[in-house]
C-alpha cells in the first residue's frame, strides 16, 4: 500500500502513461473513430491515443478512480513537457531510448518464455512491437527527465517529515498490511573451462563448414543463440566503433571482408565472427553465438560456495548486508546489502507485494534465519542460486513516524514536488500553445492544482 495525499495529483498522473502498460492493453483497443482532440506547439493529441492512455492507467493496480478526463489531461501534461524540453535543449539519446525498449520487452519476453511465444501471442513481430513503442518510450523518457530538471537537488528535513505528518488527518492515515524485511545473496552458476571448450570445439566445426562453402546465414539460423538471428541471420547492420563488445570489435577490425574468425569469448558467450563491410569509422559483421550452460559440478561449485558464506555468516566473522555487496551476483540488490526495497526505497516490503515462492519460502522459516541455497532464476531467466535472509517482521499497523519515516518521507518530497511541478505548469502554460477540443470543455484540464 503506498502513501496517497492530496496534492500528488500531477506528478503521479504524469508518470501514469508507460510503454509497459502499453503492451498488457494491446489487443484490448476497440476501434475508435480517429480524430485530433489536442493540439501542444506541433505536437498533436488524438482521440484514440486518449482510449490507449486511458486503458492503461486503467491497468496500473495503484491508480483508483481515473476517467478520460485524467487520461487527457495526462497527455496533455506529457506534451507540454515534451515541447518545452524541445525548447530548452533537454533530450534523451537514441541508444538509452533503444536499450530502454530491450528492457521492456526483455521482461516481458520473460513473462511468456520466449519471444516466439510472446509474437505469436500478439500477432507481432519483434521489430513491430519495438516501432510501436519506439515514439511512447522516448516520450516518457523526456518527461522524466524534464521532470527531474524541474526538481534537480531537491530535498526535505526530518523537520519538514514530521510537520507533514501532522497535517494527515488521523482517520486519513493509511493502513499498512504484514511487513518484512529480507535480504538476498545472488550466485550466477559459471560455465568452467569444459563446458567453454565444448563450446569452442562446436564453433569451430561450424566455421569449417562455412569455410567449405556452407552459407554462414543458414547455419547461424541453426546453430546462433542470438535472439535475433530469425530476423538477420546473425547479421549485425553497421556500428561505430566502441558500440559492441571490445573483444567482438577487435576481432571484427582486425579481419578483411568476408574472413571468418575463430571463436572469441565475450560477456554473451562465444562468437565466431564474419566482417562484412568496413565504411569509415564503422563496421558491418555477422556472427553466429553460442552460450555454454554451467554443468552439474559448475551448479553444485557455486552451491558449495554460497553453503561456505552462509557458515560464515552464521558465525559472525562476515555480515550478511557486507557478504551482499562484496558477493552477491545481483547488482539491483547488492548495493543496498541484499536487502529489497519497496517504492519509497526502505528495506522492508509488504507480503503482499512479493513473489509466491518467496512468500511460501519465507513461510517455513523463522525470523533472524538464513536458508540453505535455493534455486532461483532472475529476472532475464538466468539460472541461479540464493540465499534468502529473513531479518524482521513487522505486524499490521497504521502509518506513524517511528515505523514509517521512509515512507513519509517520500511523501513529503512527493508533495514538495508537486508544489514546484505546479508553478512550473502555471508558468509554461503561457510559453507553449495549448487547444483543446471544446467537447472536452467539461474536464477543466490544468485547472485543478494548477
Amino acid at each position: 500500500m503506498n502513501l496517497k495525499f492530496t496534492g500528488t495529483r500531477i506528478f503521479a498522473l504524469s508518470l501514469a502513461l508507460t510503454a509497459v502498460a502499453s503492451l498488457k492493453v494491446m489487443g484490448q483497443q476497440t476501434m475508435v473513430l480517429d480524430e485530433i482532440i489536442a493540439k501542444v506547439d506541433n505536437y498533436i493529441i488524438l482521440r484514440s491515443d486518449m482510449e490507449k492512455s486511458y486503458l492503461e492507467m486503467l491497468s496500473r493496480n495503484d491508480i483508483t478512480g481515473i476517467t478520460r478526463c485524467d487520461a487527457l489531461e495526462t497527455l496533455v501534461i506529457n506534451k507540454m513537457l515534451v515541447a518545452k524540453a524541445e525548447i530548452d535543449s533537454v533530450m534523451v539519446e537514441d541508444g538509452d531510448v533503444e536499450n530502454n525498449l530491450d528492457r521492456r520487452l526483455q521482461f516481458f519476453i520473460n513473462q511468456v518464455g520466449s519471444e516466439e511465444r510472446l509474437e505469436e501471442f500478439y500477432g507481432k513481430t519483434i521489430d513491430q512491437f519495438k516501432d510501436e513503442l519506439r515514439e511512447s518510450v522516448k516520450e516518457q523518457m523526456v518527461v522524466e527527465k524534464m521532470q527531474g530538471t524541474i526538481t534537480k537537488d531537491l530535498t526535505v528535513t526530518p523537520a519538514e517529515v514530521k510537520k507533514f505528518f501532522k497535517t494527515i488527518p488521523t482517520d486519513s492515515l493509511p493502513f499498512f498490511s504484514t511487513e518484512v524485511t529480507i535480504g538476498q545473496i545472488v550466485k550466477i552458476p559459471e560455465p568452467g573451462e569444459v563446458e567453454k571448450e565444448k563450446i569452442r570445439t562446436q564453433l569451430t566445426a561450424i566455421r569449417n563448414k562455412i569455410l567449405a562453402g556452407e552459407s554462414m546465414a543458414t547455419l547461424a539460423q541453426q546453430y546462433s543463440m542470438d535472439p535475433s538471428v530469425r530476423r538477420n541471420n546473425g547479421e549485425l547492420g553497421f556500428f561505430r566503433r566502441g558500440d559492441l563488445a571490445p573483444e567482438f570489435e577487435a576481432t571484427a577490425l582486425s579481419m578483411q571482408p568476408g574472413e571468418i574468425s575463430m571463436p572469441v569469448e565475450t560477456d554473451f558467450g562465444f562468437h565466431i565472427i564474419q566482417l562484412v563491410e568496413r565504411r569509415g569509422n564503422t563496421y558491418n559483421s555477422r556472427h553466429i553465438l553460442m552460450i555454454p550452460v554451467p554443468s552439474p559440478a559448475d551448479i553444485k561449485a557455486s552451491r558449495d560456495y554460497l553453503d561456505s558464506l552462509k557458515t560464515q555468516i552464521e558465525a559472525k566473522t562476515i555480515t550478511f548486508e557486507k557478504a551482499a555487496k562484496e558477493y552477491s551476483d545481483d547488482k539491483a540488490t547488492a548495493s543496498d546489502g541484499g536487502f529489497l526495497l519497496d517504492g519509497t526505497g526502505a528495506p522492508r516490503v509488504s507480503v503482499e507485494e512479493i513473489d509466491p515462492v518467496l512468500f511460501f519460502t519465507l513461510d517455513t522459516m523463522k525470523v533472524g534465519n538464513i536458508t540453505a541455497p535455493i534455486d532461483y532464476r532472475l529476472d532475464d531467466g538466468t539460472q541461479a542460486l540464493r540465499l534468502i535472509y529473513y531479518k524482521d517482521k513487522v505486524s499490521p499497523h497504521q502509518a506513524n513516524l517511528e515505523q514509517d519515516f521512509q515512507k513519509i518521507y517520500q511523501a513529503t518530497l512527493s508533495a514538495k514536488k508537486n508544489k514546484i511541478l505546479s508553478e512550473w505548469f502555471r508558468k509554461a502554460q503561457g510559453d507553449v500553445y495549448i487547444d483543446v477540443d471544446p467537447e472536452f470543455d467539461f474536464c477543466n484540464l490544468l485547472k485543478e492544482n494548477y
